[in-house]
């Protein structure tokens, strides 16, 4: 594994540095708030659309002390929109530990950064290969794939003891020089993002096509081998648009879990009569139904039925935390993504 290892390592950090990306505004830096915000907003989501958040978040927020300091409403505000609002909840809560327990800095090491809350063990090893040299290896979904495929790692990784032993394998192909670590992590990040794709991935520029496993058996996209699929599910919601004369919306704070967690939401029911039942009799009159949509998300998909009045406070029957808010207030809450576009349309 010694000279395999060393061979895949060096063509990776040459490739790296001759065609991979350079200018992404969290590269070039050791600053391991930037790398940390970074790595966070990338999971699951494209760099496209963390570019303009990340620009945002530096802005607001330009150290972990300003993020800590700051209320949670104000991060799920800026990260409105970004999905996968848990991260941007752990994101808050890790400022909050890196200032309290040590000192505003975060630790040197993968094991120490795995303690801090939303920090897993590959995202961990990427803020320590970028910020501290440390020999460790990431294994998120796209360095899957392309270590999967370089290796013919063909076990199944939707078993626990599978994955580990891919870590194994993925730790003895670290460069043997901790000043290659960051240009060999960030390779890695980018042939899966570039060329190591999912679908019809471009093995001709890939710089490990002469050892690729995959390739020489001519079936790339048989790796990485997962059998275990989450189910997709679906569920019907009714939101309750209802506006006071004056414009204000009444919004309520969705409980800590479940779909949008902590976030500023509409009314949600179960039922078209759960919503009814949420104004009194005069109001009811007043109700107009929209027509529904479809939101997608991971694994579920919501068909979601607005039902928009306007009518007096006094109508509305809720005892959620949540309040009437101007077009001034609402616009700067954390809110779903399609009830933001739902309210601005």
């Amino acid at each position: 594994m010694t000279s395999a290892s060393g061979g895949i390592a060096g063509q990776v950090v040459r490739w790296q540095r001759a065609h991979g990306r350079h200018r992404l505004p969290w590269q070039g830096t050791r600053d391991p708030y930037r790398v940390w915000l970074s790595e966070i907003m990338l999971q699951q989501t494209q760099v496209s659309v963390v570019l303009g958040y990340y620009e945002r978040f530096l802005q607001r927020f330009p150290d972990v002390a300003a993020l800590a300091a700051a209320p949670v409403d104000d991060v799920l505000g800026l990260w409105s929109g970004l999905g996968y609002y848990s991260r941007a909840r752990n994101l808050h809560r890790c400022a909050q530990a890196v200032v309290a327990d040590h000192g505003g800095r975060f630790p040197a090491t993968s094991e120490g950064l795995q303690q801090l809350p939303g920090i897993g063990r590959s995202t961990a090893a990427a803020i320590a290969a970028f910020c501290f040299g440390e020999r460790t290896a990431i294994l998120d979904g796209n360095v899957k794939r392309v270590l999967a495929r370089t290796l013919g790692f063909g076990e199944d990784l939707a078993s626990a003891a599978s994955e580990r032993r891919l870590w194994d394998l993925a730790n003895a192909l670290v460069p043997a020089k901790a000043a290659d670590m960051p240009a060999y992590t960030q390779g890695l990040m980018d042939l899966g993002a570039t060329v190591c794709l999912v679908r019809n991935p471009h093995c001709l520029l890939c710089p490990l096509q002469t050892t690729c496993v995959a390739r020489q058996q001519g079936q790339p996209e048989s790796y990485p081998v997962k059998t275990r699929k989450l189910k997709r599910s679906a569920q019907s919601l009714w939101l309750l648009e209802a506006r006071d004369r004056d414009g204000a919306i009444w919004l309520e704070k969705r409980p800590s879990t479940g779909v949008w967690g902590g976030l500023y939401c509409l009314p949600m029911f179960e039922t078209r009569d759960a919503l009814d039942q949420a104004v009194d009799a005069p109001a009811r009159a007043r109700l107009t139904d929209v027509p529904a949509f479809t939101h997608v998300l991971t694994h579920k998909d919501l068909h979601l039925h607005p039902v928009r009045a306007v009518v007096p406070r006094k109508a509305l029957k809720r005892e959620a935390e949540g309040g009437w808010f101007g077009a001034g207030d609402w616009t700067s809450l954390g809110l779903p993504a399609p009830v933001r576009k739902l309210l601005e349309g």
